[in-house]
């Protein structure tokens, strides 16, 4: 006849001695502990870490023992659903012997597993990532390719925006009540302007007096503009 007893204590201070950092005896009746499960780190320091709980029944190791996920570090949901099926497989195929310490090593090897699989995750999110950046770039480079439809459409959208402008203006100018003149209007309708230099130079102070006596009449100068020789440069010749 099976000592279940006997078999559950042996078991006990073997693993006790094996993960001394890590178990955890939470009850005497029914044996109930702890272990705390933590991977190996990752090339960029990923971990991953679970605390699995252990309870024993009367009958272990012919039947296997309860078990259950108390705690969990960077571990998702669908990963640690995974660990419980891992734990379900081992215990069915070792039944009959104790297999807590096959059921911890089994989960250790799940956690290297899962942190190989998030380097590999981050690694395709970084390519996905790179690709669309890529993407975004060519089709920037690229530009929108122009068609009937899309030029019609922004032709509609600029028109409409430049009669608003249009209006806009029309409306501020109605506000204040007349349009604003351009140069020429101003001078036309301005007749001030047309001495305002004069004015301007008179109030300076900077009168300018022209002697009429150092100037002749141009009638009575003797230019012989018909001779196709004619040079003014030879009238002060001929007098010396």
């Amino acid at each position: 006849m099976t000592d279940y007893a006997e078999e559950q204590r042996n078991e006990l201070e073997a693993i006790e001695s094996i993960y001394p950092d890590s178990f955890t005896v939470l009850s005497d009746a029914p044996t109930s502990f702890t272990i705390t499960v933590t991977s190996d780190q990752g090339e960029n320091d990923e971990m991953v870490e679970t605390t699995l709980k252990f309870t024993y029944v009367e009958k272990y190791p012919d039947e296997p023992p309860l078990w259950e996920i108390s705690s969990q570090e960077n571990l998702e949901d669908a990963d640690a659903d995974a660990v419980l099926a891992l734990l379900e497989q081992q215990a069915e195929e070792n039944l009959g012997m104790v297999m807590i310490f096959t059921l911890v090593t089994a989960v250790q090897e799940k956690l290297n597993e899962i942190v190989d699989q998030i380097k590999n995750r981050r690694e395709e999110e970084k390519q996905r990532k790179e690709k669309e950046a890529e993407e975004a770039e060519r089709v920037a480079f690229q530009g929108t390719v122009v068609t009937i439809e899309n030029f019609l459409a922004w032709k509609a959208t600029f028109e409409l925006e430049m009669a608003e402008q249009k209006r806009k203006r029309q409306k501020e100018e109605e506000q204040t009540g007349k349009h604003k003149l351009t140069g020429k209007q101003l001078f036309e309708t301005d007749h001030n302007l047309d001495t305002s230099d004069i004015q301007f130079l008179e109030d300076a102070g900077n009168n300018v007096e022209v002697d009429e006596s150092l100037f002749q009449d141009i009638d009575d100068l003797d230019l012989d503009e018909d001779d196709p020789d004619f040079d003014p440069l030879d009238m002060g010749s001929d007098e010396d």
